[in-house]
């Protein structure tokens, strides 16, 4: 069998996501204005990219191999009195689970799933609000880490922005889904939601290790 050579992420389209091939790609972004789409050469890349923006992708035939020195600097190193959340999905929907993990020692805290149809950024999604909700409960002054700009995005604005359909293969997912939106709606929080810097960092702690 050939190597696969190309990965496709739409962050704009019917389905936002990663897709192994162009015709499934083609069916997120056909018929959709302004549809915001590129494909990459390794999955690891195509990931990256889809949880940063389009615009830094825009234009660009190939991303940058790295970090300087001094953006390495400016970064710094990450907090490790944290925790780091991370969701896995095995396809776009398909089987996913998500956990939380101690940033320092990766000693797991938290873990659900997997759930049989669900999608990556639900996973995000339900990861933050899960970590939220456990630092709150002890009232921990941790930081909290998610490699999911997306996820971060629908957290502070209290709302899973899924184009997922509820059905009654992933009813249990989707109630979840519910009690996270309910959370954030009743509780306050001073828990740091911070963006855990892949390109200097590396991969987050709570990776599940499947790339």
């Amino acid at each position: 069998m050939a190597k696969k050579s190309k990965f496709y992420v739409v962050w704009k389209g019917k389905v936002p996501g990663v897709y192994e091939t162009w015709e499934d790609c083609k069916k997120q972004i056909s018929g959709t204005k302004g549809a915001q789409y590129m494909s990459f050469p390794t999955l690891e890349e195509a990931r990256k990219a889809y949880n940063s923006s389009y615009a830094l992708y825009k234009g660009k035939k190939k991303k940058e191999p790295g970090l300087s020195a001094a953006e390495l600097l400016k970064i710094g190193d990450p907090n490790m009195h944290s925790i780091s959340v991370d969701a896995a999905s095995s396809g776009n929907p398909g089987v996913m689970e998500y956990r939380g993990v101690d940033t320092s020692t990766k000693k797991q805290l938290f873990k659900q799933g997997p759930f049989p149809e669900g999608t990556n950024n639900i996973g995000e999604f339900l990861a933050i609000v899960h970590g939220l909700a456990f630092l709150k409960e002890r009232n921990s002054d941790r930081v909290l880490y998610s490699d999911s700009r997306t996820a971060m995005s629908w957290v502070r604005k209290k709302k899973c922005n899924t184009k997922l359909q509820p059905n009654a293969k992933n009813r249990e997912l989707f109630d979840l889904v519910e009690r996270a939106v309910k959370w954030l709606e009743k509780n306050s929080y001073k828990t740091p939601v911070v963006k855990w810097e892949t390109a200097a960092w590396g991969e987050i702690p709570a990776d599940f290790g499947r790339k």
